[in-house]
C-alpha cells in the first residue's frame, strides 16, 4: 500500500471515530504532512482521495471540512460509482417532467446539515414527477443551494438538471451517498405515481457531491416498485 493510501485510510478512520470535529476544518496540509512525515504533495493526494469519496470538501480561504452527511448516525456511507440522473440512465427513452413544486426557501436544520450549509443559505425546493414513455416512474423531492446551483428555472426542470449542472454551470458531479429503503405510498405517490394503498415504494435518500466534495443536492426519490431494480457490484481489489 502506498504512503498516501495509508494516510487516507488513517484520516478516514479518524473521521469515523469522531476525532476531528465536523464543525471545524481538519488540520491543514502542512500540519498533517509534518505529523505523518510526508511531503505536502503526498498529503494533498491523500486528502484528494477523501474529497473524491465525498467525505471531505474544500472551502477556499477556510480550509478542508468533513461532509456532515457522510458521518450521520456514526456511519461512513459507501459511495456509489453511478450518479447519472434519470435522463442519462435511460438514454433513448422519452423522459418528461411535471413540476409539482418549485420554490426558494431557507432550509430546515436537517437539510442544512446534509448540504453542509447554514440555515440562512437559501435553497431550491422542488418536487418533480418523472415520466418515462408517458408512464409515471418516480417522484423526486430535491433541495439544492442557490449559491452553488445558480440559475435554476422551469426550463431546466423540464429537462435534465444534471446535464445543466455539468454542461451549463461547468461543475463536475463526483458521486453520492445513498440510503435505499422500502416505504408505504403517501398521498403524492397515490396521486402522481398511481400507486395503490398496498403498493410498496422504493425510496432513495441521496446526497450528491461535486469533485471538490461539496454537497450540491439532498433528495428523496420515490420509485414505483415495478419499474426499478437497483444492482450493486462489489469488486475485491
Amino acid at each position: 500500500m502506498s504512503k498516501y493510501e495509508q494516510i487516507s485510510n488513517e484520516i478516514r478512520n479518524r473521521i469515523r471515530k469522531g476525532i476531528y470535529s465536523p464543525d471545524e476544518p481538519i488540520p491543514d496540509e502542512l500540519s498533517l504532512s509534518q505529523e505523518f512525515g510526508c511531503s505536502r504533495m503526498t498529503m494533498k493526494r491523500a486528502l484528494d482521495v477523501l474529497v473524491s469519496e465525498g467525505l471531505l470538501y474544500r472551502k477556499r480561504g477556510h480550509g478542508t471540512f468533513i461532509v456532515k452527511s457522510a458521518i450521520l448516525n456514526g456511519q461512513v456511507n459507501v459511495v456509489s460509482n453511478e450518479t447519472l440522473g434519470l435522463t442519462n440512465l435511460l438514454k433513448g427513452r422519452k423522459i418528461t417532467s411535471k413540476i409539482i413544486t418549485f420554490e426558494v426557501l431557507f432550509p430546515p436544520e436537517e437539510v442544512a446539515v446534509h448540504l453542509s450549509i447554514d440555515m440562512n443559505t437559501p435553497v431550491y425546493h422542488l418536487i418533480r414527477l418523472r415520466n418515462v414513455d408517458g408512464k409515471p416512474y418516480v417522484i423526486e423531492r430535491t433541495y439544492m443551494p442557490t449559491n452553488l446551483i445558480t440559475g435554476l428555472n422551469e426550463d431546466v426542470l423540464h429537462s435534465s438538471i444534471y446535464n445543466y449542472i455539468t454542461h451549463q454551470l461547468g461543475l463536475t458531479i463526483a458521486g453520492s451517498h445513498r440510503k435505499i429503503r422500502a416505504a408505504k405510498p403517501n398521498e403524492l405517490d397515490q396521486i402522481y405515481l398511481q400507486c395503490a394503498l398496498d403498493d410498496p415504494v422504493l425510496e432513495v435518500e441521496q446526497v450528491g457531491f461535486l469533485n471538490n466534495g461539496m454537497p450540491f443536492e439532498y433528495s428523496f426519490s420515490r420509485h414505483r416498485y415495478d419499474k426499478f431494480v437497483f444492482t450493486t457490484v462489489n469488486i475485491r481489489r
